[in-house]
């Protein structure tokens, strides 16, 4: 597969029913990763000057936190190649009045800027570059000597249960689904300390560190049913089963998933790798 290929695959998943899913649940999205939210906006020093670049920014949730604390001299622009969820991200920043704005872009194929980043941060958009090094290479260019990379990956799947159960539980009745590929981009893509370390290193980075984070996430229980039946690989294929077999796989999987439903709350862990470095 070539570089343009490996693209061109995730533009169309991102394009489809993906980027669609991430709209539409974008206010429960936003509650069940509040914590990541937080923590790289706090990374960043009230009123600093800084231009950031925010990667695989979604519906925008972290660049209108990090520009929050920005100064007036500050800056964050985020990308993503949706166009859907950039296009809701700018709804969302449109009356906010804060020093933010949104690319549909390919960060691991932006060309290079007169002005360069003071930092580069990242929720869960650095594990589906076609290929990981040329991408963190990319990245490193577009940053200022010494900015600094900031981003969260998912550790391994034995890890999060929570954002495996789905397609365990749908694998039986759903042969078409869509298997994840050793190496090949996806949210598990980066859960190995060692390869992330050694992508950052042949990519030009410095300082690297790579350490467990443990975040809790919560969202309310009524999103449940549209979570697992639009996000994720059954997302992708769900509109094409028969009623039927939508009907079995629902009971099933609100049945498998009671065991993170307390209090009217889905609650569960996520089981991620932080990662910093410097360019």
């Amino acid at each position: 597969m070539t570089q343009t290929n490996g693209q061109d695959a995730q533009t169309q998943v991102w394009n489809g029913a993906a980027g669609e899913a991430w709209v539409s649940l974008q206010t429960h999205l936003d509650q069940l990763f509040a914590g990541f939210e937080t923590r790289l906006a706090e990374a960043v020093a009230p009123q600093a000057a800084q231009q950031v670049l925010d990667v695989g920014c979604g519906t925008g949730a972290t660049v209108l936190a990090t520009a929050r604390r920005l100064g007036a001299d500050g800056h964050c622009l985020g990308v993503d190649l949706s166009r859907a969820m950039i296009e809701r991200a700018r709804q969302r920043a449109a009356s906010a009045e804060l020093p933010a704005s949104f690319e549909i872009a390919d960060a691991q194929a932006m060309p290079h800027r007169a002005q360069r980043f003071d930092r580069i941060q990242s929720r869960f958009g650095v594990m589906f570059f076609a290929y990981p090094v040329a991408g963190f290479a990319r990245l490193r260019k577009l940053a200022r000597p010494g900015g600094e990379l900031h981003a969260m990956t998912w550790r391994e799947r034995a890890d999060n249960p929570f954002m495996t159960l789905a397609n365990q539980v749908a694998a039986p009745l759903v042969p078409e689904l869509p298997v994840p590929q050793p190496g090949a981009p996806g949210q598990f893509a980066l859960a190995d300390p060692v390869l992330i370390r050694n992508v950052l290193a042949g990519a030009g980075w410095q300082q690297v560190s790579v350490e467990r984070l443990d975040q809790r996430c919560t969202m309310p229980a009524f999103a449940l049913e549209t979570y697992v039946t639009r996000m994720g690989a059954l997302g992708r294929v769900w509109n094409g089963l028969d009623v039927a077999r939508q009907q079995r796989l629902r009971q099933r999987l609100l049945e498998a998933f009671e065991r993170f439903v307390s209090g009217g709350q889905v609650q569960f862990t996520a089981a991620c790798w932080e990662i910093k470095a410097q360019a």
